[in-house]
């Protein structure tokens, strides 16, 4: 939680143990039993917000472990098409200087050696019992970047509940020492905008950032015509 948050919260508890202190001996405060309301609405938008915290933090870690993860599958893919090339090359040429070559024990052998370099240009570019062929590599770090674009779509949506929780936390805390009402259900408001972007992060990660391509599109095309 930010230093404003608890900065603003720290106010809100001195305001109220200012109003107890005030009311001690007397009639209970009417503003007392509502600032005990706000601050039970802020003990829930703080728990949320902790929550989402923890989530956006968790998502975020994992989102930079994918990203590690598919620019490693990608550097061995690199290495692989490399040595590939570089053995189909070789092989290629061996084949011309065999076709050429008159004495029938040499040119055997060195066909024979085209051959085994043609098959491991082939076992280069898809092995599935080691799983390390171009084509799984590929395949693999091709998974790593989804996973990291959804892991990395749970973290904006859980930083966007985030701010609604604490810009929340703000307004009740705000309503407690100006008695303002509106500001409590602004508060409330953005507590429940913040537990819709929490579910979205669990639930439907890519459902934000596909709406807004979709509007996007629609609206190029709309533009089109």
């Amino acid at each position: 939680m930010s230093h404003g948050v608890h900065a603003v919260q720290h106010e809100v508890d001195h305001q109220i143990e200012h109003e107890r202190g005030h009311g001690e001996g007397h009639h209970k405060p009417q503003g007392e039993s509502r600032n005990r309301k706000i601050a039970l609405l802020i003990a829930v938008i703080a728990l949320f917000l902790s929550l989402s915290e923890t989530l956006g933090k968790s998502a975020q870690t994992l989102g930079i472990e994918l990203g590690i993860k598919a620019s490693d599958t990608w550097s061995f893919f690199q290495a692989k098409t490399v040595r590939q090339t570089s053995l189909r090359t070789a092989a290629e040429a061996m084949a011309l200087v065999g076709d050429a070559t008159t004495d029938a024990a040499v040119k055997a052998e060195m066909l024979k050696r085209v051959d085994s370099w043609k098959a491991t240009v082939a076992r280069y570019e898809s092995d599935p019992k080691e799983k390390d062929g171009r084509k799984e590599l590929r395949q693999q770090a091709e998974q790593y970047e989804r996973e990291r674009e959804v892991a990395m779509a749970r973290y904006h949506n859980y930083e966007f509940a985030s701010a609604a929780y604490q810009i929340g936390i703000v307004l009740a805390s705000a309503a407690v020492i100006t008695g303002i009402l509106a500001l409590v259900y602004g508060a409330a408001g953005l507590g429940l905008i913040g537990l819709g972007f929490t579910c979205l992060g669990l639930f439907a990660p890519n459902l934000p950032h596909d709406a807004l391509h979709g509007l996007t599109h629609l609206f190029q095309a709309g533009g089109g015509h």
